[in-house]
């Protein structure tokens, strides 16, 4: 890397949109995804949460995307610069030290600008506090039972011959009787017991956690073969039997550059249906409105097959959505985004949940208010 960027000639800021991507190195799959996940960010930098996020994403990472530098460097940089020139207070500086720190390598190996920030190494700021797991409670500490007490050879010695009794021919009939009553109860109970599961499961209304919101990658998107309104993607979803085919009908709305390489937040749960003899087995989640359809995007820092899903209701999704019950009709009509580009869940009446991943990091679109969420 270091031969890179003593070959590299420096780019004006005012050029950073002609930049030439070829003269960088060849970014992976997992790579393209985040540098296309923070260049979409990096349009949201009025939002402090954005900000939060690419400070933190900077936390362990040299660059952008890594240990390398790339055009998502340039075109997040052109962005940030302008905001972090007004960071001078220390308060600025502890929140984003991580972002400074980028700034002051990008402006003195990749971009030249007019009146670089200068960077005060030496400021006293507050130490950095990092989250730590912790410790097991005490009774926590072992799952490991108790050994039984061992039975004393006396217990497994048979009866003696003299003792051993003889039962007459009532007595054995009387003993197959109770044992018939015995297992006709229990057959009973559990068919009892299985009544009130499925009253139970038919009690629960249709809320968002029984259905299965993952983060998918696509690994590649390409036209369907006898549709020309689809795309038929490959997904991989964090599935230990490897990614599914998706189609989706957003070719009219999203460039088939744009959904290469890149991560989405997809429904897995879904019964597959045959889309003009393609067999889809998920859906991509999308915000629209009258005009235009964009992707939700899950949160930077996102792997194939992260949990999903809307806060307060972080429940065990349904292996498969049983079409007769409708769930999904149910509860889509409340999906919808708020002004910060929040993907929230709404009950008449109560205040609206925002869909997050395990970590309560936001799940957002890109430019669309109070759009329809499916």
């Amino acid at each position: 890397m270091s031969d890179f960027i003593t070959k590299f000639s420096q780019i004006s800021l005012a050029d950073i949109s002609s930049a030439d991507a070829s003269k960088f190195p060849e970014l992976t799959a997992e790579q393209k995804a985040l540098a296309s996940q923070f260049e979409t960010l990096s349009k949201r930098l009025d939002e402090k949460d954005t900000l939060v996020e690419l400070n933190n994403s900077l936390r362990s990472k040299t660059f952008i995307v890594g240990n390398v530098p790339s055009t998502s460097d340039l075109s997040v940089f052109e962005k940030v610069f302008p905001l972090a020139s007004k960071w001078t207070s220390k308060e600025d500086i502890a929140n984003f030290r991580h972002i400074l720190r980028w700034i002051d390598l990008v402006q003195n190996t990749l971009v030249t600008v007019p009146e670089p920030i200068k960077i005060d190494y030496e400021i006293d700021i507050p130490r950095e506090i990092k989250e730590k797991k912790k410790p097991a409670k005490e009774g926590e500490k072992s799952a490991t039972p108790e050994p039984k007490a061992a039975k004393s050879s006396d217990d497994k010695k048979p009866a003696a011959e003299g003792q051993r009794k003889e039962f007459t021919e009532e007595e054995q009939k009387a003993r197959a009787a109770a044992k018939e009553a015995k297992k006709a109860a229990k057959a009973k109970a559990n068919a009892g017991k299985q009544q009130q599961q499925k009253q139970a499961a038919v009690a629960v209304p249709p809320n968002p956690s029984m259905i299965d919101f993952r983060v998918g990658f696509i690994e590649k998107a390409e036209k369907h073969p006898n549709a020309d309104s689809l795309y038929m993607s490959t997904i991989d979803m964090g599935d230990a039997e490897g990614p599914r085919i998706v189609c989706s009908g957003l070719v009219k709305y999203i460039p088939i550059e744009e959904m290469q390489k890149r991560y989405v937040v997809v429904v897995a749960n879904l019964k597959p249906v045959t889309m003009r003899g393609v067999k889809s087995c998920a859906m991509v989640l999308c915000a629209s409105d009258a005009e235009k359809v964009e992707f939700v995007n899950p949160p930077a820092g996102s792997k194939p097959g992260d949990k999903i899903f809307f806060e307060d209701f972080n429940g065990t999704p349904e292996k498969q959505l049983n079409p007769k019950k409708k769930v999904w009709e149910a509860v889509q009509p409340g999906f919808s985004t708020n002004e910060n580009f929040e993907v929230t869940y709404t009950e008449e009446g109560k205040e609206p949940k925002r869909l997050v991943n395990e970590k309560g990091e936001l799940c957002k679109n890109a430019t669309i208010v109070k759009a329809d969420v499916k």
